[in-house]
């Protein structure tokens, strides 16, 4: 099955719905699902009926290597 960038995340059925242990449950956390395509689906868990964005397998490796070498954490800062 393929979705599309902005589908209804809750019409991403079959797939669980995972999130970082490091959340402390305030609702304001990023929640993953991998799709049986092997792309990935991230929704804002405040919004679990919002849209989800999808991503393909590489493209998270990809995301997931730069966050891992701190790539990213500039935009953490003020």
């Amino acid at each position: 099955m393929q979705f599309d960038n902005g589908v209804t995340a809750s019409t991403i059925t079959g797939s669980e719905w995972i999130k970082s242990s490091a959340s402390v449950g305030q609702g304001n956390c990023v929640e993953l699902a991998k799709l049986p395509n092997g792309a990935v689906a991230v929704r804002n868990s405040r919004y679990p009926d919002g849209p989800a964005l999808v991503y393909t397998r590489e493209e998270m490796t990809a995301f997931l290597i730069g966050a891992k070498s701190d790539e990213f954490d500039h935009l953490m800062t003020s």
